[in-house]
């Protein structure tokens, strides 16, 4: 089954702690984990960003909203407890739990009206239909917005010269860390066809193995028979590593060549290469920057 939203999360975590027993974070994810029958392919899929597991940051969320209706308590961090609130409302034998549901509590009220901002009443906490988390919704956004960045790079980069096409491979390649500097970059990508090869960087900074390049701003799709010119061209250098960039695509058959080949040959798409170049600031800007916050548990703890 697919991992359940936060809110369908929220009956069965209040359930556990009808116990009265003290939980961790770490054994209500196993119980939810358990009662909910996932796999290790969904307890182990993460967000967007990558930083926390999906179902990890929904438990969380189950619990911070039963804590702000007052149903649980944290004793410490990463662990809660059932209150008596929490055992009089499990008492009435709800079938189910939801933002909805948990504004008869008072401080729920309380928490959602001091969630708002300023004049414009905008709800930092989501309206009872949404099943994602604040974290969620926030990273949907973020990687909405960088797909759609993506793909008007790539057809910035598709308008370019091949000559601006060659030094944005150059600068691309210094800030993944390749090439000992951007002299050295500079005269080998800007090399051309040398038997299939555009041109050789250093794989590090101390130039001890070469890679070699093929950069091709192409818009249609690349298909094997041109790997294997590439390829051949590396037997005919003894090399060992490749790279072959485009701005295009590359077809399946091209794909589960070089995955059976030695040498190693990367493939790197338009698509990839507009996202290298957002995750290393090549020819994009910041427009904005939002902090995420949470409490310094630390400044609160008493000597």
């Amino acid at each position: 089954m697919s991992i359940p939203d936060f809110q369908s999360l929220m009956l069965p975590l209040l359930s556990s702690a009808s116990d009265e027993e003290v939980w961790t974070l770490g054994d209500a994810r196993e119980r939810l984990a358990s009662v909910f029958a996932l796999s290790r392919e969904e307890i182990e899929e993460r967000l967007p960003s990558g930083r926390q597991r999906r179902f990890d940051n929904r438990v969380a969320w189950a619990k911070v909203y039963l804590e702000q209706a007052g149903l649980l308590v944290s004793p410490k961090r990463g662990q809660f407890q059932i209150t008596p609130e929490g055992k009089a409302f499990m008492a009435t034998n709800p079938n189910k739990i939801t933002i909805a549901s948990l504004n008869q509590f008072e401080k729920f009220r309380t928490f959602r009206s001091s969630a708002k901002t300023n004049k414009e009443e905008r709800e930092a906490v989501p309206p009872p239909e949404v099943i994602g988390t604040p974290e969620e919704l926030l990273e949907q956004s973020y990687q909405s917005l960088n797909d759609e960045l993506a793909g008007s790079l790539l057809e910035q980069v598709k308008q370019c010269s091949p000559t601006f096409f060659e030094n944005l491979v150059v600068e691309l390649l210094l800030k993944m860390g390749y090439g000992r500097n951007r002299v050295e970059a500079g005269k080998a990508i800007g090399r051309s066809g040398d038997e299939g090869i555009d041109g050789i960087i250093s794989e590090d900074r101390l130039g001890l193995e070469a890679i070699y390049i093929q950069a091709k701003r192409w818009t249609g799709s690349v298909g094997r028979p041109e790997i294997q010119k590439f390829v051949g061209a590396l037997h005919g250098k003894r090399a060992r590593k490749g790279v072959f960039l485009t701005t295009g695509k590359f077809s399946q058959d091209a794909r589960d060549y070089v995955s059976q080949i030695d040498p190693r040959v990367v493939l790197i798409d338009g698509a990839q290469l507009s996202e290298y170049m957002i995750e290393h600031n090549l020819g994009v800007s910041v427009k904005a920057t939002y902090e995420i916050k949470r409490i310094d548990t630390d400044f609160f703890t008493e000597e």
